[in-house]
């Protein structure tokens, strides 16, 4: 979601590098001639509590991989009770499909983008969308114009089509169109991970403090005795199941909701205050990550023995907060 305030995280390197990878400009083209034979929807942005926001400027797009690969999710998603999946338009793209297959980092949503004719933004950033969260946000630019430009911390960047970008954009930036055809950009949603940062330049990974970034654990699959056995109930920070909380607020005291985790449909899902809240990612060790999200945020699950326990933690960068709470066995 957008923010009008600076970002929590503090980094001592520029807001975007150009990655060490250069695609295609024709056959993007292409795959994007084919795709623009359907008219793409309006941005939309989605709040904690279901509230739909439509853009108010020309920006608009397709989907190549979504929440639940629903057509209408224009936004980036969130963490929640669905995963990104594929949509119907990467099939019809294989130029793109390709290059999302070659990029070594778990992908959350693949949005193309056109920044219409006199559209412009405002000054803002993007709530917990930064290295320092796990989140790598990816540009291949499509197709540009001129008047076509990106201000991050004050500085115009104008990308052309067929590079590779990297933007934090936790950090305050503003887009603006004044050109007569529209700027389209693919933008990529990837989980930080040692792989893809191999992908910056030497420069920038010398300048690069480890410790802001959050580099997300893969995948470790349980069966379904292994999900049984992290069935607990609990009860939990009435602020922690939302990724946009401050960071920390958690440890604050404030009102406890009961919670439960539980297999539903052959996963484990997170329930509070008895309301189905998000699928739960195990990541090795009972520790799991919310569906949709990075690991920012996730719930450890230790039930051994005659007292079961369940920590919550959240991450920025290397750093770590976390809440041990009592458990009992479902």
């Amino acid at each position: 979601m957008d923010n009008p305030l600076p970002p929590t995280a503090t980094t001592t390197v520029p807001p975007a590098a150009k990655l060490k990878r250069e695609y295609d400009a024709a056959r993007l083209q292409d795959d994007l001639r084919t795709l623009s034979e359907h008219v793409w929807s309006l941005q939309r942005s989605y709040a904690d509590d279901g509230t739909v926001t439509e853009a108010e400027i020309d920006w608009r797009c397709l989907s190549l991989r979504s929440a639940g690969a629903n057509l209408e999710r224009t936004d980036p998603g969130g963490p929640g009770l669905l995963e990104h999946e594929d949509t119907v338009w990467r099939e019809k793209a294989p130029y793109f499909s390709a290059l999302l297959a070659d990029i070594p980092a778990e992908l959350r949503a693949v949005r193309l983008l056109s920044l219409g004719p006199g559209a412009k933004s405002w000054l803002h950033n993007d709530t917990k969308y930064g290295p320092a969260w796990g989140n790598a946000r990816l540009h291949v630019p499509v197709t540009t114009c001129p008047g076509a430009k990106l201000f991050m911390e004050g500085t115009l960047h104008q990308w052309q089509p067929g590079e590779f970008w990297f933007g934090d954009f936790s950090r305050m930036h503003q887009v603006e169109n004044t050109d007569t055809v529209p700027r389209v950009h693919m933008v990529i949603d990837a989980l930080v991970s040692e792989e893809l940062l191999e992908l910056f330049p030497d420069e920038y990974l010398a300048d690069l403090d480890r410790d802001d970034v959050l580099v997300n654990k893969r995948r470790v699959p349980l069966s379904a005795e292994g999900l049984a056995a992290h069935s607990v109930a609990f009860d939990i920070p009435v602020s922690f199941p939302s990724w946009e909380e401050e960071d920390g607020q958690f440890l604050q005291p404030q009102e406890q909701a009961p919670a439960t985790a539980s297999v539903v449909d052959g996963a484990l899902v997170l329930t509070v205050a008895g309301k189905p809240t998000a699928k739960l990612i195990h990541t090795g060790g009972g520790e799991f990550r919310f569906a949709g999200w990075t690991d920012e945020r996730t719930i450890t699950i230790d039930p051994a023995g005659d007292s079961p326990t369940v920590t919550l933690r959240t991450r920025v960068g290397t750093a770590v907060r976390e809440l041990t709470v009592p458990a009992r066995a479902l």
